[in-house]
């Protein structure tokens, strides 16, 4: 008797849908070329798939180029593939043997009702009117709805319009006295330029100049969280901090999830998804746990006496959401309290209108801030520029929320 013939593989979409997920990828953001789909096809042609995970991580060896694109990645993957048992008939019409056909099950009652009405076109004159319902709505300008929009929530064109806008941002005159003297000003006799300008006339004639106290901008450090938890919000702050640079203020930014890292050296490069690039090439926690008591020693012991000089002015970014709270959150962030001019926390769960500082984080380092402000959006930045040259009202004072918590 002679054995079966083995059944017939059908080489199937698979270049097709491959080449439509890169298309998802590009338009969400990602920076994917022709290239890039030719090399994807031959990778998952070459490594002989076995499962999901398998096909998952070769596309995303291909496609993902940075670590901040992960995100983006993971969700159109998920969106994209998550049609029933695509990713295993893809699989199977790659294996060298062909996997027996599993009956499909029986569709459940109602269900070919609920798909039909679900894909159903809806007449024309529904349609138009609906349309008409949507402009009426639209009373406010895309650059408001924009500015309300919150970060997480963000398509790739919302994004890029963000990032523009935050460059466009202006800083406040907020200069502070100097313990040295410049040249000008009735207030103080300075007898070596006097005395030099003597010497030029023979002592004949005398011009007595004079000097006062200068002013400068404070140098601002930034603290930010880049657990996962935090992710969306702290990329579109390092671009904030990377504006503020710009513009001549002296910038420190250092990130920590389980470590601390400065990453003040790629702020200064011009560009700034270069400058993003290279401080994503210096970390190496990215969307890890939070540690934030330990990074807080850290800056504590290396870097506070060398960034936090001449009134510097903190921004902790973070969500307050410790793995292990003890004693030493509250003494580390005590004495970076008692190291600045101003401690802002800002925190993205404040948009939430039912937040209550009941964390046992969030309640123990609440005492030892001067503000306590939101993040998540363009308004929310907007606000904290100017607030940066005055004093704090009293919607940003922490002991408020330490109030209602109990």
């Amino acid at each position: 008797m002679p054995p079966p013939e083995p059944p017939v593989v059908t080489p199937g979409k698979l270049a097709d849908n491959i080449a439509y997920f890169a298309r998802l990828l590009r338009d969400a953001g990602l920076p994917v070329g022709p290239a890039s789909v030719l090399d994807a096809i031959r990778a998952v042609e070459t490594v002989g798939l076995g499962g999901k995970q398998d096909f998952y991580w070769t596309l995303h060896s291909v496609f993902v180029t940075r670590h901040e694109q992960s995100i983006l990645f993971h969700q159109a993957f998920e969106l994209f593939w998550r049609q029933r048992a695509l990713t295993e008939k893809l699989i199977a019409m790659m294996s060298p043997q062909a996997i027996a056909a599993r009956e499909p099950p029986k569709p459940k009652a109602g269900s070919q009702r609920v798909n039909d009405a679900f894909y159903k076109e809806p007449p024309r004159e529904v349609e138009e009117r609906q349309l008409v319902e949507f402009d009426a709505r639209l009373t406010m300008s895309e650059r408001e709805i924009l500015k309300q929009r919150d970060f997480a929530q963000m398509t790739a064109a919302e994004i890029a319009a963000a990032k523009r806008e935050i460059a466009q941002l202006r800083l406040p005159y907020d200069n502070v006295p100097t313990r040295r003297l410049i040249a000008g000003g009735k207030e103080v006799i300075d007898l070596r330029r006097t005395l030099r300008a003597a010497m030029r006339s023979g002592g004949n004639l005398v011009n007595i100049a004079y000097r006062e106290v200068g002013e400068k901008h404070p140098p601002i450090v930034a603290l930010c969280d880049i657990s996962g938890s935090m992710a969306d919000y702290s990329r579109l702050f390092l671009h904030f901090l990377h504006a503020i640079s710009e513009k001549g203020r002296r910038v420190h930014g250092f990130v920590f999830a389980t470590r601390l890292t400065n990453i003040t050296r790629a702020l200064r490069t011009r560009d700034p998804d270069e400058a993003l690039e290279q401080a994503s090439k210096a970390v190496k926690d990215w969307d890890g746990g939070t540690r934030i008591a330990h990074c807080l020693e850290r800056f504590n012991k290396d870097w506070s006496r060398r960034v936090l000089g001449q009134g510097a002015l903190v921004l902790l970014i973070t969500d307050g959401l410790e793995r292990q709270v003890d004693d030493g959150l509250a003494k580390e962030l005590d004495r970076l309290h008692r190291s600045c001019r101003r401690l802002i926390w800002l925190n993205p769960l404040l948009r939430f209108d039912a937040f209550e500082a009941r964390a046992a984080g969030i309640k123990a380092m609440l005492p030892h801030v001067d503000e306590f402000r939101t993040i998540h959006n363009l308004k929310s930045m907007g606000d904290l520029v100017k607030a940066l040259d005055r004093k704090a009202d009293a919607s940003a004072d922490p002991r408020t929320w330490l109030k209602k918590a109990g």
